[in-house]
């Protein structure tokens, strides 16, 4: 692990756009994180899904380590400790999650690993932060809407939240979850058009996302 939770969410907070994105080639993922790296992007999810998941996880995080060495990569759509652990083992430097497991997060805190679980009430959040959570991650955001975050900051203005689903890079759907009181959100397909992919065009891809990190900025600086 090369990098601490505290710089983990230090560098969420100074770039609060978090790509999400799965693939089965390395290739493909290494193009990908490092067009988003050249945008400006500094933390990326790596989503846990599909076979050998974690090999690719691992080769593209050693590559990261060599050729982008201030990106922290971490892993989502984790259920369970064993999971975590084994991504934790490859690298990961941050663990996201749909739901909240105490099994994870007491494996997060013992290895001073941010964990950054799914929550959907204001109870869930509640119960995550007493067991350490620095930062809930809202899911899906697209079902609990920027009215939810705005709702939950009035008793709980302690409370630091990521949003994914639901969230658009444009400036309608960037502004009304920033303006709400998130911290960061995450963004899957939307910040990676299927065609640029197929056609392996990084270089539009970066401007795609530089466009997205650009908006952000504007909007949290304004």
């Amino acid at each position: 692990m090369r990098f601490d939770r505290l710089t983990v969410y230090q560098t969420i907070r100074q770039v609060p756009l978090v790509p999400v994105f799965y693939h089965a080639d390395p290739e493909i993922c290494a193009g990908v994180l490092a067009a988003s790296y050249r945008a400006g992007i500094r933390a990326f999810e790596f989503t846990n899904r599909g076979d050998f998941a974690h090999e690719v996880f691992a080769e593209i995080n050693r590559r990261a380590a060599r050729e982008w060495p201030d990106m922290i990569l971490g892993v989502g759509t984790i259920f369970d400790a064993p999971t975590a652990a084994l991504y934790i083992q490859a690298g990961a430097n941050f663990v996201v999650a749909p739901t909240f497991n105490p099994d994870v997060a007491k494996l997060c805190n013992r290895r001073k690993v941010a964990y950054m679980p799914g929550c959907a009430t204001m109870t869930e959040i509640s119960h995550a932060e007493e067991w350490g959570v620095e930062v809930v991650k809202i899911f899906p955001g697209d079902t609990l809407s920027p009215k939810f975050v705005k709702a939950l900051r009035g008793p709980m203005p302690w409370t630091k939240v990521m949003v994914t689903g639901g969230v658009e890079p444009t400036q309608e759907s960037l502004e009304s979850w920033f303006n709400a009181g998130v911290t960061a959100v995450g963004i899957g397909s939307q910040l990676f058009p299927k065609h640029l992919l197929e056609n392996r065009k990084f270089d539009e891809l970066e401007q795609s996302v530089r466009q997205a990190v650009q908006l952000v900025n504007t909007i949290v600086n304004q």
